[in-house]
């Protein structure tokens, strides 16, 4: 550890260097005003640590994490951040808002909704996040306690509970909450990195966190009320002193006779038609139904159908391809009923595409007409830039513009004119929740996570046609029955389960 320090009035500042708690040196030098700390080969006396860590990549994005955590909480003080000598960030002093859009870049500036909430027992303020902008992962939810970052899954359940039927149930909200609350409340020896606490009062300041974002929430209109204290005020225009008051009185047609025919109206019969005129010739319409129709003791003619269940192989006919509620594609075989899960046979195709782009380099690219600008948050920058090489091999046409900002000139061919930043933001957070799951080789989560993206928004009505060429791409496939997460893509349903559906 190396610490250069100087006092104002000071014409030379003094350098401290300890190796391994040893004191190597101290001794005058010529600094800038102010302290400064700095920590070199971290683990050199401790190298079982060094080997559990995993990739520079990986353990950068956790030092950006942990950088964004410290900004957050302290917008006053100007931030800047270095790596191999390359300034990646730089925070100058800001409010809370104009930091978090410092952080996460300038598309949340019409992404937050201001929180507050002030009692005797916590106060609350901060932003969270519009219901329509939830993702897919639990990146951004930040919260504070008396300046300090904590993880809490009940507080976060309070915020879950005040966007609940706002927001799919696979979603979760965007939030930066910070509580202030007496010390002598809250414990904070029950965790060794002290990120998590303990409540004496959780329950209460569960039910205000919840408050909190539900009245955040209703100031913009963005959760239903009803409010039934509201009085509708009466409209209504007073008469003139001097006007006449007269009674109401009731009007009778006095020429109504209700024995009396009535006649067309004059319009319809100058165009020739008259209603009250009796309909001939009407059985002409149905000659060809009734030319068709048998007898009733005639024998009714073999009904040739195409749902033929007599082929030598479950392989679905195309001829009795039909779609089911424009999510699932059915067909008879042999062995019974065939199903297809449409969104994830999708998953299945995108997913060997990319794979075998990836591999082959042979990605094709469509040239955006006006280049697209998107700016991201420093760990997903970060993610963007390792998956450089990849994401261009898929079509993606980019390149870095200043800070966390990227510039668009080319998408993947199949895209299908989907929002560019929208697909880049659901790509890497799909991106992030997989690598959580499971340490898988960038390459096939990306593959991944680009399938997931395109095929949902691949449910909808299929011509006869786009369903025989859907059948046939999945069939083509290496692994045509499972999705790139394992879930089933075909189902077959037999006979003897039919059979015991109907008892």
């Amino acid at each position: 550890m190396e610490l250069k320090t100087k006092r104002v009035e000071d014409e030379l500042g003094t350098q401290l260097i300890i190796e391994g708690s040893v004191v190597k040196s101290q001794e005058p030098c010529s600094c800038p005003d102010g302290t400064s700390f700095s920590v070199k080969n971290l683990f050199f006396n401790i190298p079982a640590r060094r080997k559990f860590l995993k990739g520079d990549t990986t353990e950068l994005r956790h030092i950006i994490e942990e950088y964004e955590r410290v900004t957050l909480v302290n917008p006053a003080i100007k931030f800047s951040f270095y790596n191999e000598n390359r300034q990646l960030f730089l925070m100058p002093k800001a409010n809370l808002k104009q930091r978090i859009v410092s952080v996460f870049g300038s598309n949340y500036n019409n992404r937050l909704l201001p929180v507050e909430l002030n009692s005797n027992i916590v106060n609350i303020t901060g932003f969270i996040g519009k219901p329509e902008f939830a993702k897919k992962t639990r990146g951004d939810q930040f919260f504070f306690v008396n300046g300090r970052f904590i993880k809490h899954p009940y507080l976060n359940h309070a915020v879950e509970n005040g966007f609940r039927e706002l927001i799919p149930t696979d979603a979760f909200p965007t939030y930066f909450l910070y509580l202030t609350i007496d010390p002598r409340e809250i414990d904070i020896n029950i965790h060794p990195t002290k990120t998590e606490v303990n409540f004496q009062n959780g329950q209460v300041i569960y039910s205000m966190i919840s408050s909190a974002v539900k009245q955040g929430l209703g100031k913009f209109t963005l959760a239903p009320a009803i409010d039934f204290d509201v009085e509708q005020s009466v409209q209504f225009s007073l008469p003139n002193h001097q006007q006449e008051v007269k009674p109401p009185t009731i009007r009778v047609n006095q020429d109504y006779n209700p024995f009396e025919t009535k006649h067309p109206p004059a319009t319809a019969q100058r165009d020739g038609f008259n209603p009250m005129q009796k309909a001939t010739g009407w059985e002409k319409l149905f000659e060809h139904e009734v030319q068709v129709k048998p007898a009733i003791n005639d024998e009714m003619p073999p009904v040739q159908s195409s749902l033929d269940i007599s082929e030598a192989d479950d392989k679905p006919k195309t001829e009795s391809l039909f779609q089911v509620q424009h999510k699932y594609i059915a067909s008879v075989v042999k062995s019974g009923l065939m199903v297809i899960s449409q969104q994830r046979a999708y998953e299945r195709i995108y997913f060997e595409e990319f794979i075998s782009v990836l591999e082959s380099g042979k990605g094709v690219s469509q040239q955006l007409l006006f280049p697209e600008t998107v700016q991201v948050s420093g760990g997903d920058a970060q993610i963007i830039i390792d998956l450089f090489s990849e994401l261009r091999r898929i079509g993606f046409d980019l390149e870095e513009f200043g800070e966390n900002t990227f510039i668009v000139h080319g998408v993947p061919s199949n895209l299908n004119n989907q929002p560019v930043n929208d697909v880049l933001e659901d790509v890497i957070e799909r991106f992030k929740k997989n690598q959580k799951e499971l340490a898988a080789n960038k390459r096939i989560n990306l593959a991944r996570s680009m399938a997931v993206r395109l095929a949902s928004a691949m449910n909808g009505k299929l011509q006869p046609e786009e369903m025989l060429a859907l059948v046939g791409r999945l069939f083509a496939c290496s692994l045509p029955d499972v999705s790139p997460d394992g879930r089933p893509v075909v189902k077959i349903i037999s006979l003897n389960e039919m059979d015991l559906m109907f008892k």
